[in-house]
């Protein structure tokens, strides 16, 4: 299977499509929203957008806001440990970058690109944060697969995922993350997983939480291999 891919821009956003076959014919497989994470771009996750397409999906690399073809020219003063914001502009670039979702659905319909049932979202890290966010900023999305992420942006933000569990069903689920991050601690999913689960009473199976014991943020290749097996197949089982 020869893996193509289009560059083209989704109602602004810069944008990398690979598919196998043909983008509309994958679409109908589902088309992926996939974000990368924080200081990262679209161009770090080609394996993950690949092992999409090859499992038969249109995969649809984005780039985050501030990142990427549009990095902010001010970015290492904006994100710096010694900036007293730097938490404040992380959530508020996770934001625009939600927000921005609307559209670049719309953009896809509007191009054969996607089909209204079968849409997914995926990140890893701030793209995990992105994706927890995708279920509140679009109603089509039908599957989510967070990695890395937080649903929780600190008690300060109204628009907080774990806010508003009452709206994320029946959308599938799927929040993996490492049991010894330093950077996203995995305690904010499973307590949101926990929240969420009476919500999923009639379908328990579209909700799951898994945690990786003793991992840390940069997850050794043996439990990323078995953690990515697991977003395919989520992706097969709820939109393909």
């Amino acid at each position: 299977m020869e893996i193509q891919e289009i560059r083209m821009r989704l109602a602004g956003v810069p944008a990398r499509l690979l598919f196998v076959d043909s983008p509309e014919h994958a679409a109908a497989q589902g088309a992926i929203l996939f974000y990368h994470g924080f200081t990262a771009s679209k161009e770090v996750q080609g394996k993950e957008l690949s092992s999409l397409a090859e499992h038969g999906f249109l995969a649809v690399g984005l780039d985050n806001v501030g990142h990427g073809e549009r990095r902010y020219p001010n970015f290492e003063k904006r994100f710096s440990f010694v900036t007293p914001h730097a938490m404040k502009n992380f959530i508020a670039a996770v934001r625009e970058t939600a927000l921005e979702i609307p559209q670049v659905i719309d953009d896809l319909l509007r191009n054969g690109l996607a089909w209204p049932e079968k849409i997914g979202v995926s990140g890893i890290s701030m793209g995990g944060y992105i994706a927890y966010a995708s279920v509140l900023a679009d109603r089509r999305i039908r599957a989510v697969a967070p990695i890395l992420g937080s649903p929780k942006w600190g008690s300060l933000y109204y628009d907080s995922p774990h806010f508003y569990p009452h709206n994320f069903y029946p959308v599938a689920l799927l929040s993996q993350n490492a049991g010894e991050d330093q950077s996203v601690s995995p305690r904010f999913a499973c307590d949101f997983h926990k929240v969420l689960k009476p919500y999923y009473a009639e379908a328990p199976e579209r909700l799951v939480y898994v945690e990786y014991p003793g991992v840390g943020h940069f997850m050794p290749e043996q439990d990323w291999s078995v953690l990515w097996k697991n977003v395919v197949e989520w992706f097969v089982c709820f939109l393909a």
